[in-house]
C-alpha cells in the first residue's frame, strides 16, 4: 500500500490494441487485489486511491470488462511460454504476474489454463454443430458431437492435475482471499469506492471459473438448464467475460435447438452422441465439486481446527485463513 500511494497517475490513452489493454487490465487488477487484501479480511479498505482507480476504470471501459480481477485476467491473459518455441505444456509455461501463494498459485493458474486449452476442440465442434444443424448435415453434426464429448473428457483429465500442483492449505489460507470481490462479501459489505470515478461505492464479484466462456457455450448448445438458485449467478458471471466471448455465447443461445433437432430427426446415433456430451459435462461438473470440496470445504474445517499448515512458500498471510467466505465461492 505504501508503494501504491507513491505511484504516479497513469494514463491509459497511449495503450494500443487488445493485447496491450488486456495486459494493463491484468497488471492493474493484480495491484488492486494486493492493495485491498494485503492485511487480510480485517484490514480491508473502503477506498481505492485515485491513481489506481482512474486508470483501472479507463482500461476496463475500453475492454468492456469490470474493474476487478476476473477469469479473463487471472488465467486467459496471465501466461507465457518459457521457451517461445516450446509446447503449451505446464513444464514450458509460466505466469506473467504473481501474488502470494508460491508454486501453488502458479499451479492453480496454469492447470486452469490447461483446462481451457483442452476445451478448444470443443469450442470448434460447437461452431461446426450449429452450422450442421442449419445445413441439415447429420454426418457433420454427429462427428462434431463426438469431438465435443472427447474435449469435455480431456477437460476433466486436465482438471485432475490440480492435485499435483496445488496445496489445499495454501489455496485456502493464502491464495483465495486475493480472488475475493466486494459483492456479497461480509468482509466488504458496502462495496468499494473508486476514487475519482464515483463517490458511491460499487460492488463486483470476485474471480470465478464460472466466468469462463467455455461451459456457458456448451450449456447453450446442449440446452442445459440450471436450478433456480444457480441461474441468476451464472447469468451475472457473463458480465465478467470479454464482450466477444459474451457475444459468442449469445449467438449459440440464439441458434436452432440441437436437442429439438435430435429428437425430431429420430436418429438413434445422433441421440446417443448428444447424451454422451451431456454425460461428459455432468462428469466434469461433478469432478469440479470434488475439487471444491477438497480445496475449500475440507480446508475450512482444517483451518477452523487450527491445523492449516501451508506447505510451500506461502507468503505473508499464512496462518490467517479468511472466514467471511467459508460457505461461498470467491465469485
Amino acid at each position: 500500500r505504501g508503494s501504491l500511494w507513491q505511484m504516479p497517475q497513469l494514463s491509459a490513452r497511449h495503450l494500443r490494441g487488445r493485447e496491450e489493454l488486456h495486459l494493463a487490465h491484468l497488471v492493474l487488477s493484480f495491484i488492486t487485489m494486493g492493495y485491498l487484501w494485503q492485511e487480510g479480511e480485517e484490514g480491508a479498505v473502503k477506498v481505492l486511491p485515485r491513481n489506481l482507480a482512474v486508470p483501472f476504470w479507463e482500461v476496463s471501459q475500453a475492454l468492456g470488462l469490470p474493474p476487478i480481477l476476473s477469469h479473463a485476467d487471472f488465467v486467459l491473459a496471465n501466461w507465457r511460454r518459457r521457451n517461445p518455441n516450446g509446447p503449451l505444456e505446464i513444464e514450458n509455461l509460466d505466469t506473467i504476474i504473481s501474488l502470494p501463494g508460491g508454486e501453488s498459485l502458479r499451479g492453480f493458474i496454469l492447470v486452469t489454463l490447461l483446462v481451457e486449452k483442452a476445451a478448444v476442440p470443443g469450442i470448434k465442434a460447437t461452431v461446426q454443430a450449429v452450422r450442421a444443424i442449419l445445413q441439415l448435415d447429420e454426418e457433420t453434426l454427429h462427428r462434431a458431437l463426438r469431438e465435443l464429448a472427447e474435449a469435455i473428457g480431456d477437460m476433466s483429465k486436465a482438471l485432475k492435475r490440480m492435485h499435483d500442483y496445488v496445496d489445499p492449505a495454501v489455496f485456502y489460507s493464502v491464495i483465495r482471499i486475493f480472488l475475493s470481490g466486494w459483492k456479497d462479501n461480509p468482509a466488504m459489505p458496502d462495496g468499494l469506492i473508486y476514487e475519482g470515478v464515483s463517490a458511491e461505492p460499487m460492488a463486483y464479484s470476485g474471480g470465478s471459473a464460472a466466468q469462463s466462456t467455455v461451459l456457458h457455450a456448451f450449456d447453450e448448445l446442449l440446452g442445459i438448464r440450471h436450478s433456480e438458485e444457480s441461474t441468476p449467478f451464472l447469468q451475472r458471471m457473463r458480465a465478467y467475460m470479454p464482450p466477444p466471448h459474451r457475444a459468442f455465447v449469445e449467438a449459440i443461445r440464439r441458434a436452432p435447438s440441437l436437442k429439438q433437432h435430435g429428437l425430431a430427426s429420430g436418429d438413434a446415433r445422433l441421440r446417443a452422441a448428444f447424451n454422451q456430451c451431456v454425460s461428459a459435462l455432468a462428469d466434469f461438473r461433478s469432478y469440479h465439486i470434488t475439487i471444491v470440496t477438497k480445496y475449500i470445504t475440507v480446508a475450512v474445517a482444517k483451518a477452523r481446527a487450527g491445523r492449516a499448515e501451508p506447505g510451500d512458500r506461502a507468503g505473508p498471510l499464512a496462518g490467517k485463513p479468511p472466514s467471511a467466505l467459508e460457505a461461498k465461492g470467491t465469485g
